[in-house]
């Protein structure tokens, strides 16, 4: 049994992971993990060209999520409560995508090894948005190698991600529309979502957002 907790925050690309386990981090003063997808030197040349740079980005990511997940089983010795904007399967579900077919078997050997010694999460938190959201928040937040990003290619990711959440049955998991709440911007929605983190669940859970009377 782990002696910590950790919670795993997902979803696509500009669905607001990272902005949701800095705030939830804070509140529960946990230790926080986050991706660096900026230090992925092939990245920029993967969105220019996906099919000639996607093996090189794809090992790099992960690699490098894998050295963070080592150091997350390490974590125990300095925190109880661990949130992170992801887990280590989404590697595989970008991979799908971005590798043919020959290289992704090629991957898929490396990943099978890899795996065995990542840490379970305690509880999934599963963001989603239509595309139209996902592409205005990724023209928002203006990080350069993000600007070739089609939204085709967002489709195929929401398609694969909720291919796996039907499927995913090893922890606890809390699906969460966005387009309906603002955890960022509305302290109301955002201790909603903690009453619900805060309170122990099995299987899949929905949330709804709480109707609030005007005044």
């Amino acid at each position: 049994m782990n002696s910590i907790y950790y919670i795993a925050i997902e979803g696509v690309i500009g669905v607001g992971k990272t902005s949701l386990a800095k705030i939830i981090s804070k509140k529960l003063s946990a230790k926080l993990l986050l991706e660096k997808p900026e230090e992925n030197p092939f990245l920029d040349d993967f969105y220019r060209d996906t099919e000639r740079y996607a093996f090189q980005t794809q090992i790099f990511f992960l690699l490098s999520r894998y050295r963070q997940q080592m150091e997350l089983k390490q974590a125990d010795l300095f925190s109880k409560l661990i949130v992170s904007d992801y887990m280590f399967q989404k590697d595989k579900l970008f991979a799908s995508i971005n590798l043919n077919e020959k290289e992704f078997s090629l991957y898929n050997s490396l990943y099978r090894l890899l795996e065995k010694n990542i840490l379970k999460p305690d509880l999934v938190i599963y963001l989603q948005a239509s595309v139209n959201r996902l592409m205005q928040n990724i023209k928002t937040r203006g990080r350069s190698y993000e600007k070739y990003i089609e939204p085709e290619y967002i489709e195929s990711l929401i398609h694969v991600y909720n291919e796996f959440f039907f499927m995913y049955y090893d922890s606890p998991l809390l699906i969460i529309n966005t387009e309906e709440i603002d955890f960022v911007n509305n302290e109301n929605d955002l201790n909603d979502i903690l009453k619900v983190i805060n309170t122990p669940f099995e299987g899949t859970k929905y949330y709804k957002p709480v109707k609030r009377v005007l005044k």
